[in-house]
């Protein structure tokens, strides 16, 4: 069953336009990639999903539950289940981990955060009391972000390249904490360049400047991926400065 659908979906940046007709479902419980290289439209499309600002004045439509999103403000859309785990995880300068793990939970405990650090990979004496700011690693960083993420029990998570600037270890575990969102019936939307990923979905979406060029089984989508989108360098190919910016 569909949870969420594209109608349709187009967006213009600057004039350009980056989503170009998108139309695709994303069913309930299944973990899905969003694969394409660098500028084919992936993180705008996280964004525009999630509803951020700059990102609602889309053209077509983007559906939960067969219900329009359209108006619906980024905080409303969390409440309803979204929920977008960012490339670079905000820091929340000196806020206590234990209480920004807690902030958005559906059961909010100290046994509950301590057991969601030990599930990724996190020794709850050495960090639960600790401050999440610019003394944690990326890998920590990320690892603290998931730990926030599976305690709140979202309907549907985006993730935003989830191996950026991270380790091997902290990406093993965002790859573990796949069954737990699975186990959930919670939706996984994977964004990535990375075939390393990709293997991790079960079902994949092939994007390039704007389009879904194909779709179907991750043995489907890497093939043609693999052999034609990673030696190709398209007319939306970001300039390395710009490679930062939402692609």
């Amino acid at each position: 069953m569909a949870i969420l659908e594209l109608h349709d979906v187009t967006l213009e940046l600057g004039g350009k336009r980056i989503l170009n007709g998108l139309c695709a479902e994303f069913w309930e419980g299944r973990v899905h990639a969003l694969i394409g290289p660098n500028g084919a439209g992936k993180s705008t499309l996280a964004s525009a999903i999630m509803g951020l600002p700059g990102y609602t004045h889309h053209g077509g439509d983007i559906l939960l539950d067969g219900e329009s999103l359209r108006g619906v403000p980024v905080d409303e859309r969390a409440r309803r289940g979204i929920t977008l785990a960012w490339q670079e995880p905000a820091r929340f300068e000196g806020l206590r981990m234990d209480r920004f793990i807690s902030a958005g939970a559906k059961v909010k405990s100290r046994e509950n955060v301590e057991e969601l650090l030990t599930r990724v990979g996190l020794d709850p004496e050495r960090y639960v009391g600790r401050k999440v700011d610019k003394t944690l690693s990326g890998g920590e960083r990320k690892r603290v972000e998931l730990a926030s993420i599976l305690a709140m029990e979202p309907r549907i998570v985006l993730m935003d390249e989830p191996d950026s600037g991270i380790d091997v270890e902290a990406l093993q575990r965002i790859f573990e904490a796949l069954a737990d969102f699975k186990a959930m019936g919670t939706t996984v939307i994977m964004i990535t360049h990375s075939m390393a990923v990709l293997e991790h979905a079960e079902h994949a979406f092939l994007l390039c400047n704007g389009r879904i060029l194909d779709k179907g089984s991750v043995g489907k989508i890497s093939g043609y991926f693999a052999d034609n989108c990673i030696p190709c360098h398209h007319e939306n190919m970001p300039a390395p400065e710009e490679e930062m910016m939402p692609a």
